[in-house]
C-alpha cells in the first residue's frame, strides 16, 4: 500500500512513451508535439491530484482504521513500513532508470518506465480493492463519516441550487479550514508543512546548482543514493525512539536534528572553496533526511490520538493542501531567484523556514494537551 500513490501515472506514461517513440516530432509536426506536451502536463496534473487523494486516503484514514483495536505500536510500525516501501521505490526508480539510460538508451528507459507504470496501475487497483473488501471496518468508517458530517446552520448541503451557485465548494473549503484550525495538532501540522518550503533537498534546483559548480553527475547520484538510504533508516529508527521517548519527544528530537544538520549547509555559504561548499551542502542535506523522515512519521500518530474519526480525512486533506502550497512556493522561489550563483539566498530562506518549523513544534510540546503524550 505504501508505494501505490506513486503509480498513478498511466496517462502520463503513455504520453511519455509516445514522445520517446517519435523524437523528431518537434521538427516534423510541431502541432502534434505541442499537443503531446500539453497532454503530458494535463496528465501529470491529474496524476498529482490522484497521488494527493491516495496519500490522504491511505496514510491518514485507512492505516488509522486498520490499526484501531490494536496496541499503539501497530500504527507506528505500519506507518514506518509504508514509508520504508515508499522511500525504497524512490531510491530504486532512478537507479534502474539510470542503468537503462547508461547501458541501453534514453528511449529504452522512457519506454520501459511507461510500460511499467501502465501495468502497475492495474495492480494498484487490484490491491486497493482486495484491502477494502478484506477489511469491513474501512466501509463502516465511510458510512460513519457520512452520517456524522454536520451541515452549516441554515444551509442544506444537498440542495442542488446551493452547489450550482458555487457556494457549496466555498462553504466546504471554509469549514475544512475551520475544522483544521481547531485541532490541537495545528502547530505540528504547520511545522511539517514549512519543511516543504525548501530547496535543501536533492531536487532539481539543488542538483542544477551542484552541476553548475562542477560536481560530477555520478557524485550527485551517489549523494542522492546515500540520502535515500539514510531516509529509509529513519523508518527503522523511529519505532525504537518512539517507544523509548514518546511520540512528541521523538518529534522534537528529529526536527532539531534536521535543523542541526542544515546548519552545515548554511555554514558552507561562507566557505571560500566552491567545491568544499558544495560537498558541505550535500553532506548536510543527506544527513538531515534522518530527522526529516522521522518527523514526517509523527503526524499519523497525532491524527489517531488527537483528531476525531469523522474529521481525519478533512484534517488530512487540509494538511496535504498546505504542504502542496508551500512546496509550490518553493518552486516559485526558485523561479524568482534563478541564477545558480544566488543559490545561497534560497538556502538561507529554506533554513529560515526550517527554523520556524522547529520553533512552532517546540512551542507545541508544553501545550495544554501535550502532557499525556510526553
Amino acid at each position: 500500500m505504501g508505494s501505490t500513490p506513486h503509480l498513478r501515472t498511466g496517462p502520463s506514461a503513455m504520453v511519455g512513451g509516445s514522445e520517446s517513440l517519435f523524437p523528431t516530432l518537434k521538427s516534423t509536426n510541431f502541432t502534434a508535439f505541442v499537443s503531446l506536451v500539453a497532454l503530458a502536463n494535463a496528465s501529470g496534473a491529474v496524476g498529482s491530484l490522484s497521488n494527493l487523494a491516495g496519500t490522504i486516503l491511505i496514510e491518514r484514514e485507512w492505516v488509522v482504521v486498520i490499526s484501531e483495536g490494536h496496541p499503539p505500536d501497530v500504527l507506528t510500525k505500519t506507518n514506518s513500513t509504508i514509508r520504508r516501501i515508499d522511500l525504497t521505490c524512490k531510491l530504486l526508480a532512478p537507479v534502474v532508470s539510470g542503468f537503462i539510460i547508461s547501458f541501453v538508451s534514453l528511449k529504452a528507459s522512457a519506454i520501459t518506465l511507461s510500460c511499467w507504470n501502465i501495468a502497475a496501475v492495474l495492480l494498484e487497483y487490484l490491491l486497493f480493492m482486495s484491502v477494502y473488501k478484506g477489511i469491513p471496518a474501512l466501509g463502516e468508517s465511510n458510512h460513519k463519516k457520512r452520517d456524522s458530517r454536520p451541515s452549516p446552520p441554515g444551509v442544506d448541503l444537498h440542495d442542488a441550487g446551493f452547489y450550482s451557485k458555487g457556494w457549496g465548494a466555498r462553504v466546504c473549503e471554509w469549514l475544512s479550514w475551520r475544522v483544521y484550525l481547531k485541532q490541537s495538532i495545528v502547530l505540528p501540522g504547520v511545522a511539517l508543512a514549512l519543511l516543504f518550503f525548501t530547496v535543501l533537498s536533492f531536487g532539481t534546483l539543488m542538483t542544477a546548482t551542484l552541476e553548475w559548480e562542477g560536481i560530477p553527475a555520478y557524485v550527485i547520484g551517489l549523494g542522492r543514493g546515500v540520502s535515500a538510504i539514510i531516509g529509509i533508516s529513519a523508518t527503522s529508527v523511529y519505532p525504537i525512539m518512539q517507544s523509548q521517548l514518546s511520540t512528541l519527544r521523538t518529534g522534537l528530537w528529529s526536527v532539531w536534528y534536521q535543523w542541526a544538520c542544515l546548519v552545515v549547509c548554511v555554514g558552507g555559504i561562507w566557505v571560500h572553496s566552491q567545491t568544499l561548499s558544495a560537498y558541505m551542502l550535500m553532506a548536510g542535506v543527506a544527513t538531515s533526511r534522518l530527522g526529516l523522515w522521522m518527523f514526517r512519521l509523527i503526524l499519523p500518530n497525532e491524527l489517531k490520538d488527537r483528531v476525531a474519526e469523522s474529521d481525519r480525512c478533512i484534517v488530512g486533506g487540509v494538511q496535504n493542501s498546505l504542504q502542496s502550497a508551500l512546496d509550490l512556493l518553493g518552486y516559485v522561489m526558485g523561479i524568482i531567484i534563478s541564477d545558480p550563483k544566488d543559490f545561497w539566498k534560497l538556502s538561507l530562506i529554506s533554513f529560515a523556514a526550517v527554523t520556524m518549523a522547529v520553533l512552532l513544534y517546540s512551542i507545541h510540546i508544553p501545550g495544554p494537551k501535550a502532557p499525556h503524550s510526553l
